[in-house]
């Protein structure tokens, strides 16, 4: 009873620790077996395993990292010491853009200084070639 009961949740470990060639091929071949099987496993692999949404999302990945970056190893001392690290993590990508905000405000503000100042040199000469 043990062995057939924890049969799915086996395989299905086995499938994974194979990656999505696995799934596919197990999918093909239940097909050309018994085709129920084959159309119950496509439907698992879309709806059930996400096999084709969110693997590739790199959103959720970062979100299940930070998640996971937050969690309590239950060692007090290293806890803290990565809540430290973390928290001086965050004000160095805090001032890092700030420093690229300002750093772009320069560019533009230059940019558009040699802009006026172009236009000044062009009026300044259309003013020039009329009165001449």
């Amino acid at each position: 009873m043990t062995t057939i009961a924890t049969f799915p949740g086996r395989a299905e470990s086995w499938l994974d620790q194979r990656g999505k060639g696995a799934w596919i091929a197990a999918m093909v071949l239940s097909f050309i077996f018994f085709w129920p099987v084959g159309l119950a496993l496509l439907a698992y692999m879309i709806w059930g395993k996400g096999m084709f949404r969110g693997n590739c999302n790199s959103v959720a990945r970062k979100a299940n990292f930070a998640a996971k970056g937050f969690q309590s190893s239950g060692n007090s001392a290293f806890d803290s010491y990565k809540a430290d690290m973390l928290r001086r993590l965050e004000d160095e990508q805090a001032a890092f853009e700030s420093f690229l905000e300002r750093l772009r405000e320069a560019k533009d503000k230059s940019e558009f200084d040699a802009f006026m100042e172009d236009r000044a040199k062009a009026a300044r000469s259309d003013d020039a070639a009329e009165s001449a």
